[in-house]
């Protein structure tokens, strides 16, 4: 494997427990380039953190080897391996008495020595991951005071401080709520692409790895890691693959999830835009299946008025009625006593 163009390598990996010498997953060849954001996608327990914990030089791998910029990572000090890869964890979290500013000055650490004092160049460098964090107001707060998101956002710091070239991640959003898991994703990749970072975190969130990542690595339970550009892997059918479950499974049409349903009536929906896609995900969620013959029990066509409100025209039989919200239509739907189904629905 050529290294000039790479930070961050490995030459038929092996990972796993090194006291047991059970194999999580083996070779593995991968890489991380400057200026990249990557995604570590895969159920529970495929070894996503073990992977990380390689790569970062925290566990030996049981085979294969690491390179950072062309050189084994073996041969690096500690404190070399981490001037050059921040690593954030979720099994080791600081002191809750300790001040936010407190914690992000523990990643100039690999730069102070033994006496911990800080420089300018350090005091610089904390005050410029706080600014990237936008966790200036944290600053003179104990980090047990302060709410998950909040508390990611000073982890992250702490290793922006480091002022390394790869930033790994282990579930830098779990636990957060959805405002906060895009605030963070879109962070990191901005930190990747503005300062040359290379960026790798794994996540549980496909939808929003799929928006924001350069490229997925995908680790399934044979140990098998399959990497590319997002959009080439939905097409290829390795999302899909990776996410399949007897009763789900991922459309790539729709880019998201869906319940595999057998439904005991179709309909049919016309019309276009956001309106329409919203009236056929309803449509479906309800037990509808969609088709456009007109063996239908429902025909709908989806408009606006001149004030561009939606205006949602239902046909059951000889009934015919129009709404201008998907609430009324679905109670309608429910109140027919048996023309669409055979029994009655409650959806109101």
């Amino acid at each position: 494997m050529s290294h000039h163009d790479t930070v961050l390598d490995s030459e038929i990996l092996v990972i796993g427990y090194k006291e047991s010498g059970q194999k999580v997953a083996e070779n593995l060849s991968v890489s991380l380039k400057p200026g990249e954001f990557v995604s570590l996608l895969g159920p529970n327990g495929v070894g996503k953190s073990t992977l990380i914990r390689t790569l970062a030089g925290i566990d030996e791998p049981l085979g294969g080897r690491v390179f950072l910029k062309g050189e084994p990572l073996s041969d690096l000090t500690p404190r070399e391996r981490s001037r050059r890869i921040s690593v954030v964890l979720t099994d080791s979290l600081p002191g809750a008495m300790l001040s936010v500013y407190g914690l992000i000055a523990l990643g100039r650490h690999p730069y102070t020595g033994l006496m911990g004092g800080l420089a300018k160049d350090d005091k610089e460098r904390i005050d410029w991951a706080i600014e990237a964090m936008g966790i200036q107001d944290l600053a003179i707060r104990r980090f047990g005071e302060i709410s998950d998101g909040e508390r990611q956002k000073a982890l992250i710091a702490r290793a922006l401080a480091q002022e390394a070239d790869v930033l790994l991640l282990d579930e830098p959003t779990a636990f957060v709520d959805l405002p906060r898991r895009v605030e963070i994703v879109n962070v990191l990749r901005e930190l990747a692409y503005s300062q040359g970072l290379a960026v790798m975190a794994s996540s549980h969130d496909l939808e929003l790895s799929l928006s924001f990542s350069d490229k997925l690595w995908l680790m399934d339970f044979e140990g098998t890691l399959t990497t590319g550009v997002p959009e080439d892997l939905v097409l290829q059918g390795s999302v899909a693959r990776l996410f399949q479950g007897e009763s789900f499974g991922w459309d790539a049409e729709s880019g998201g999830f869906r319940v595999h349903k057998t439904p005991a009536r179709f309909a049919r929906v016309s019309g276009g835009g956001e309106a329409c896609y919203w009236a056929r995900q309803a449509l479906e969620r309800v037990g509808f299946g969609l088709r456009d013959d007109d063996e239908v029990a429902l025909e709908a066509t989806v408009s606006s008025d001149a004030n561009g409100v939606p205006l949602y025209q239902a046909i059951i039989g000889d009934r015919s009625k129009t709404f201008t919200n998907l609430g009324d239509l679905l109670a309608w739907i429910g109140r027919m006593d048996g023309a669409v189904s055979g029994h009655r629905p409650k959806y109101d």
